[in-house]
């Protein structure tokens, strides 16, 4: 709060719009997934969801489901679809099967599917693509008209035939191995894994509790299996079993659909970006549950920016053939204002010159690198850099505007 305040007067102003009875977590998601909106028009969205905890308490806590539009084509961060938040308390497990699904947790997954539906109407193509909590039969028998689903199985469900859906994939014979370039994470070094892939199509049967209201007796999906050989000592295998309702007819769509789930890295980026690598917003020691709220939504519309830049930074042209504007992350009365950052960090050699064209996201990247303290050498600036800088161009926007209010009055 003091760092973004600024000062103590600005502490005091921040701290003030946090718990104003008017301003509202759900308010800032859907002002942010308006802007998403636009950018998905013509495009293959990826509507990745997940869900991370805030503040752990015992077996429950305060966590946050959020729902963030990716570019299957580029992987371009094109902004918020969703965000809220949900309380998790002890003693809920009994007689969960018996409640509707809308009296459920999981009815996240389905409701952030109908988000994405509506956000991303003008998109060619919308993906929801979410890791094993997701995989609920519901999910599957309300899936949104117009939305695919590519989920990772976790549940060994029964089929309609009567034979159970992991012994079915365990059957086949691998059909071809493939590359994988897997990504750093906690506890894991960047790899590239040889995977045996299976595909199949399986019809779910309809679970015989839990599952209200009408429906098919059972569901067909594509199944893609893809099992680590040969794993390096030490190592945990990758092992996914994905299913999702796209056609898989051959061993060239069952890698596709494996490279469209890959990208789900990227809301786990959004959330380091929340938190180890970022905001820290688990350090939060505000008790009131709305300006509590409001922060962590703002945070958290701000770590998709942040992410935006980041996937920005290197100048690459997407598949439309073109740069990423900087409207994408900043508004266009920022445009004058990021230009003469720009003529003020740069430096006599061609090293210390912004490579980038003015209008683009990867120009504003750069800035904000520079801003947060990168000095054009040694290496790519990181998320946490670019935060800093991010934080400092606003921290000099917000004074030109109340300088200009001031001489107004």
């Amino acid at each position: 709060m003091r760092r973004l305040g600024g000062n103590r007067a600005g502490e005091i102003r921040l701290t003030r719009f946090l718990r104003n009875p008017s301003v509202s977590p759900a308010e800032m998601a859907r002002t942010a997934a308006q802007r998403t909106s636009d950018r998905c028009t013509g495009r293959h969205v990826l509507a990745i969801q997940d869900t991370t905890v805030l503040r752990s308490e015992g077996g429950g806590g305060l966590y946050l489901h959020a729902v963030l539009a990716v570019d299957a084509e580029d992987d371009a961060i094109l902004g918020l679809i969703d965000g809220q938040f949900f309380n998790r308390t002890d003693g809920k497990r009994g007689g969960r099967r018996q409640r509707p699904i809308e009296q459920k947790e999981s009815y996240r997954w389905i409701q952030g599917a109908e988000t994405a539906a509506t956000v991303c109407a003008g998109a060619a193509k919308v993906t929801m693509l979410a890791d094993r909590e997701s995989d609920i039969y519901e999910a599957f028998a309300r899936r949104p008209a117009g939305i695919a689903l590519l989920i990772r199985a976790a549940q060994d469900r029964s089929l309609e035939d009567g034979g159970r859906l992991f012994a079915r994939i365990d059957a086949l014979a691998p059909a071809a191995c493939a590359l994988l370039d897997l990504p750093a994470k906690p506890g894991r070094m960047k790899r590239t894994a040889r995977l045996a892939v299976r595909f199949t199509r399986a019809a779910l049967a309809r679970p015989q509790q839990g599952v209200g209201g009408a429906g098919a007796d059972s569901i067909v999906v594509n199944v893609v299996d893809l099992r680590e050989q040969d794993v390096p000592a030490g190592a945990e295998p990758v092992h996914w079993r994905l299913l999702t309702t796209h056609p898989v007819e051959d061993v060239g769509a069952a890698l596709a659909v494996a490279d469209l789930y890959r990208r789900r890295w990227a809301i786990e980026q959004l959330f380091r970006t929340m938190k180890t690598q970022g905001f820290d917003i688990e350090a939060l020691r505000i008790e009131e549950e709305q300006p509590r709220c409001n922060l962590v939504m703002a945070s958290l519309v701000a770590a998709v920016t942040v992410q935006q830049l980041l996937h920005a930074r290197d100048g690459q042209t997407g598949a439309h053939g073109a740069l990423r504007p900087v409207t994408d992350a900043f508004e266009p009365e920022d445009v004058p204002l990021l230009e003469a950052y720009c003529a003020r960090l740069e430096g006599k050699t061609a090293r210390q010159k912004n490579p980038h064209p003015r209008g683009s996201l990867a120009y504003a990247a750069w800035v904000c690198a520079r801003l947060g303290g990168w000095t054009g050498y040694y290496g790519k600036p990181g998320p946490a850099v670019i935060l800093r800088g991010w934080l400092e161009f606003q921290s000099a926007k917000a004074g030109i505007q109340l300088l200009s209010r001031s001489h107004n009055v």
